[in-house]
């Protein structure tokens, strides 16, 4: 049994996943405010090798301010965004959160590029928030801390 599954919009790209999140949290960098269309993405780090994508996802790249290359994976036919990967961190991969198929699998614990937030995106302020990316130590070592 998948530990987390979720899909796209419109139902041509799914996943499912054997492991549990190694790390939950949203990202307020300027690049996911725009490919949101909000104030934040929210993710999930997953290991990459526990992961199963059906269908065919397009991707695009773009260096990241820390100058890691980011890969998006989304859907071809309704654009919903599934996942990225992250050269600095090559073991994980980012689930966006709002696909998944029980959002209460969702448990944010930090804010990334707080920094760089707007006003009125509202974050718990019982979160961990770091301005700019912590060092992806931190990152796999999140589910230990939380726990």
């Amino acid at each position: 049994m998948s530990n987390l599954s979720g899909e796209c919009l419109c139902g041509a790209v799914s996943y499912t996943c054997d492991s549990d999140a190694v790390m939950a949290g949203h990202c307020q960098c300027t690049d996911c405010q725009k490919i949101s269309g909000a104030g934040h993405i929210s993710n999930i780090a997953v290991p990459k090798d526990s992961l199963n994508i059906s269908g065919k996802l397009t991707y695009h790249e773009k260096y990241a301010e820390s100058g890691n290359l980011i890969t998006r994976g989304f859907c071809p036919h309704c654009g919903s965004h599934i996942s990225a990967e992250n050269s600095g961190m090559p073991q994980f991969e980012f689930l966006r959160a709002g696909t998944l198929h029980d959002l209460e699998k969702f448990r944010p614990s930090m804010v990334v590029y707080s920094g760089s937030g707007a006003s009125w995106d509202y974050m718990d302020p019982d979160l961990s928030k770091f301005e700019k990316m912590p060092d992806s130590k931190l990152i796999g070592a999140e589910k230990a801390i939380t726990e």
